[in-house]
């Protein structure tokens, strides 16, 4: 097991040193093994993150998405309940506000928000991840608390939740917590890697 502030700022730095050449490429990668996957390729409305902090890039694929005609949505923090998340669709041409964290996100005022089992797909960023699919967070609990509610439905199926990484993001173990919400897979430059199945449902 490791230490996760020693290992987040280790996972940071490596993805950070990676260079500007090397992050196209994977995003580049990454999109082809997304496109190309069921998750993918059945999901109508998806979920992506905007990338920053060395995290694999994102754009690649949701032009993918787009012009499949697959309805994009991006996270918004939620103002009433404490470090959870909303989803709120974005279209070309719309532009995005800055969070507290100074982070774009679609305005909804604009894009209805909706609810993460509203979504078929989502694609989670992460700073490290292991072999069992559990994943490494920068630590806020964002998307652990908003799809807490996966832990209470024993055969719930949506939406699918995939990482997206560089390679050099895989680590042997890490610690998981109760709370925390495993992953059914991630997607790096060196392929899509599937997980067991998830105790509250299947991995899709």
């Amino acid at each position: 097991m490791h230490d996760s502030k020693q290992l987040r700022s280790k996972i940071r730095h490596l993805r950070r040193a990676l260079t500007p050449q090397q992050h196209q490429q994977h995003s580049r990668i990454v999109a082809q093994h997304a496109a190309t996957s069921r998750h993918f390729q059945n999901g109508k409305r998806i979920a992506f993150y905007l990338s920053a902090d060395g995290e694999l890039d994102t754009s690649p694929l949701i032009e993918r998405a787009m012009g499949y005609g697959k309805r994009v949505y991006l996270p918004v923090l939620r103002p009433a309940l404490h470090n959870t998340l909303w989803f709120a669709e974005f279209r070309k041409g719309d532009d995005l506000i800055s969070n507290r964290f100074g982070i774009p996100e679609p305005n909804i005022n604009r894009r209805k928000p909706v609810l993460p089992w509203a979504l078929d797909l989502i694609y989670l960023p992460l700073v490290a991840f292991d072999g069992e699919g559990n994943r490494l967070g920068m630590g806020g609990g964002y998307y652990d608390r908003t799809l807490s509610y996966l832990h209470h439905h024993k055969y719930w199926r949506r939406p699918a939740l995939i990482g997206l990484a560089h390679e050099c993001q895989q680590v042997k173990n890490l610690r998981k917590d109760a709370w925390d919400v495993p992953l059914q897979g991630v997607i790096t430059e060196a392929g899509l890697q599937l997980f067991h199945k998830r105790k509250n449902g299947s991995a899709q």
